[in-house]
């Protein structure tokens, strides 16, 4: 009976773990004795980074040819548990139906989720762009808005939390409400954010930026308060100003998957697993933690991973190699990634790319836009469905291609 890798998750992370996994089965001439197992809800790869642009529901790309071509087993369902000691995982499908899966090797790549504090009326009335289907169900929002009347509550959006993703957001919708309401419309989007400067934790450099671009297209900054209360009109903050609006979408932080719990293993103050310098939780030698569900020291300074899809990709590149190496009796790889940088989008007109943690700012405008312009429509996106290529990109020592700006700034849309 063959050996088994099992991979909860089909995110970045979990995708590039069986990629890498296979790559190094097959080229060990192990195929028929190691299996590569993914357990996710669906058989694709949601765009994460991307759920803040308009269209959210085209921002899923198809794994299942992919994984056929590579020799990756699928498993539709939900990972419900995990018994360590058995070395199982329980999977419930989407007919409802309970199943148990054995494992030799486990990654946990489920991801990160939002996190949610105890706001009178925050789940029941805001939005958020998390996930897929909640991306999708604000934009079907969005556009239900023309239905309603005319009023300034209808045309105003209050974003809550001014981090990255907030900003994105925040520097998308002024154009993104036009189009669905009219260019002569009279529209308002609020930033509101509990700490007294914008990108909190972006740090200064990229802040005049940010702060720039947000004053361009009209955006309104509430600093140093919080949202106290939510409902189906607006919002209340912390200085006791009422805020009507038809639309709240809350941006707040994140926190791994729930399925680390079940794993014996020290958490972070995030939830996530803390893991080895192979991805290996250390009190559970069978186990691999990577992407949002790992806390993983990046370099020799000691920074750890970042709940981002530009680590994920990395991680999940080491999580698989070191899976696989564990079963085929090779050595691991250690997991390195000292090259950091960001590239946040600033809406229609822009973007800034920053370098290190520090963040210092490389590239702005036009020219950092064509960056994250790649990043969004190519970077991030699988692998053909051809195992040559699809193994050459899951090599853990696959270099990514320069990001440098072409000489001459691309068009971008107005």
């Amino acid at each position: 009976m063959p050996q088994r890798i099992v991979i909860i998750g089909a995110g970045f992370a979990g995708m590039y773990s069986a990629l890498a996994a296979r790559r190094l089965i097959s080229q060990n001439g192990r195929d028929q004795d190691i299996e590569t197992v993914v357990i996710a809800p669906e058989p694709t790869l949601a765009v994460r980074p991307r759920l803040y642009e308009a269209n959210p529901g085209t921002m899923a790309a198809p794994l299942g040819d992919l994984f056929t071509a590579t020799g990756v087993k699928f498993i539709q369902g939900v990972a419900k548990t995990i018994d360590t000691k058995m070395r199982q995982v329980g999977v419930v499908n989407t007919g409802g139906d309970a199943a148990v899966v054995d494992y030799d090797r486990l990654i946990l790549a489920a991801g990160s989720q939002l996190r949610v504090p105890n706001v009178d009326g925050l789940k029941q009335h805001s939005f958020n762009v998390d996930q897929l289907h909640s991306a999708i169900a604000l934009d079907q929002h969005l556009h239900s808005l023309p239905r309603a009347p005319d009023c300034p509550a209808r045309n105003t959006v209050i974003v809550c939390g001014g981090g990255f993703t907030g900003i994105e957001l925040a520097a998308e919708l002024p154009a993104r409400l036009r189009s669905i309401l009219g260019q002569d419309t009279e529209t308002r989007v609020i930033v509101v954010e509990r700490n007294p400067t914008i990108g909190p934790g972006l740090g200064p450099s990229p802040r005049p930026e940010i702060q720039k671009a947000l004053d361009g297209y009209s955006v309104e900054l509430k600093l140093g308060v919080a949202v106290t209360s939510v409902d189906a009109g607006g919002v209340v903050t912390s200085a006791g100003e009422r805020i009507e609006a038809s639309t709240v979408v809350w941006t707040g932080g994140m926190v791994a998957t729930g399925l680390t719990q079940q794993i014996p293993g020290e958490k972070d103050g995030l939830g996530r697993l803390v893991v080895d310098e192979n991805l290996r939780v250390a009190q559970t030698k069978h186990v691999f933690a990577t992407g949002d569900a790992a806390c993983a020291v990046t370099d020799e300074d000691g920074h750890t991973a970042m709940m981002s899809c530009q680590h994920a990709l990395v991680l999940g590149r080491s999580s698989g190699h070191n899976a696989a190496a564990d079963l085929l009796g090779l050595p691991n790889r250690p997991y390195s990634q000292p090259d950091y940088g960001t590239c946040l989008d600033l809406g229609p007109n822009g973007a800034v790319v920053t370098a290190g943690w520090d963040r210092q700012v490389v590239f702005t405008g036009s020219q950092a836009k064509s960056v994250k312009q790649f990043i969004n429509t190519t970077l991030i996106y699988p692998p053909p469905a051809d195992a040559k290529e699809a193994f050459a990109v899951a090599d853990p020592d696959y270099k990514l291609p320069n990001l440098e700006p072409p000489p001459v700034p691309v068009a971008v849309k107005a």
